[in-house]
C-alpha cells in the first residue's frame, strides 16, 4: 500500500512540475475524451479560465494545440466548440481507426510478454465492472487505457499519435451513446483480443480488435441517425 501512496505522489508531482500550459492541455483532453464536454459545448477562454484557475495564455495555447488536434473546431466570430460527429465522419473514422488500430495490435503481439498480457488482462477485469455497475466515467477511461496501453507495445509512435487524436474526437459522442443506452449495450472484444495474444497470434489480435472498433462505431453511427 505504501509502494502505491509512494507511486501516486510521485505521478502527482511529476504533473505538477510540467509548464502550466500543458497541464492545461492534458486536463482539457481528458475532458474532452471522456466525454465531461459534450458534442456542440462552447469553449470559451474566460470560462476555462475561471473553471481551471489558470490564465488566459495557458488556456490560449491548449485551445490552439487541441483545434490542431480535431479535439475542437473554430468556428468562426473568436468560437470554439466541440465538433458534432456526421455520419460521414463517424464513416471515415471507421475506416481510419481499423486501418490504425488493427495495425498496432498486429504489431504489439510478438513484444508483449506474459505479465503485460496479465496486466491487461486486469484492466479488462475492472473494465467489466463498470459495465455491470452502469459506470459510464470508469467504463471510458479504463477502455481507453486498455487500448493505450495495448497500443504502446507496438513501438509505432507515428500511428499511436494517429490513434489518440482519433479518441480525441470521438470521445464526446460516445460518452453520449453511452448515457443513452447504458454500458450494458456496449461491445466488449478484449477477451478476443487477450486470447489472440497470449497464442501470439497476431492476426487473431488484429481481427479481434478491429471487431471491437466496428461494433462500437456502428452504435456511435446508429446513435447519430436516430438523433
Amino acid at each position: 500500500m505504501d509502494l502505491i501512496k509512494n507511486k501516486a505522489s510521485s505521478t502527482t508531482a511529476e504533473v505538477e512540475k510540467r509548464p502550466a500550459h500543458e497541464q492545461v492541455y492534458q486536463t482539457l483532453k481528458a475532458q474532452i475524451m471522456f466525454g465531461d464536454l459534450v458534442p456542440g459545448q462552447p469553449v470559451t477562454i474566460q470560462g476555462l479560465t475561471d473553471s481551471l484557475g489558470v490564465g488566459m495564455t495557458p488556456v490560449r495555447e491548449a485551445i490552439r494545440r487541441l483545434i490542431s488536434d480535431g479535439a475542437l473546431v473554430f468556428q468562426g466570430n473568436r468560437r470554439v466548440s466541440v465538433p458534432v460527429l456526421s455520419a460521414d465522419d463517424v464513416e471515415q473514422m471507421i475506416f481510419a481507426r481499423l486501418s490504425i488500430e488493427s495495425e498496432l495490435s498486429k504489431r504489439a503481439t510478438a513484444k508483449l510478454s506474459s505479465s503485460d498480457i496479465d496486466h491487461l488482462e486486469r484492466l479488462d477485469q475492472r473494465l467489466d465492472r463498470t459495465i455491470i455497475d452502469g459506470d459510464v466515467s470508469g467504463y471510458l477511461q479504463l477502455n481507453h487505457t486498455f487500448h493505450e496501453t495495448l497500443y504502446s507495445y507496438a513501438d509505432a509512435p507515428i500511428l499511436r499519435d494517429l490513434a489518440e487524436r482519433l479518441w480525441l474526437r470521438f470521445g464526446p459522442s460516445l460518452r453520449v451513446v453511452c448515457g443513452r443506452f447504458g454500458t450494458q449495450s456496449l461491445p466488449d472484444r478484449h477477451k478476443d483480443i487477450i486470447a489472440a495474444l497470449r497464442a501470439g497470434d497476431a492476426d487473431a489480435a488484429a481481427n479481434a480488435t478491429a471487431q471491437d472498433i466496428e461494433q462500437g462505431m456502428e452504435l456511435m453511427a446508429d446513435a447519430l441517425t436516430d438523433a
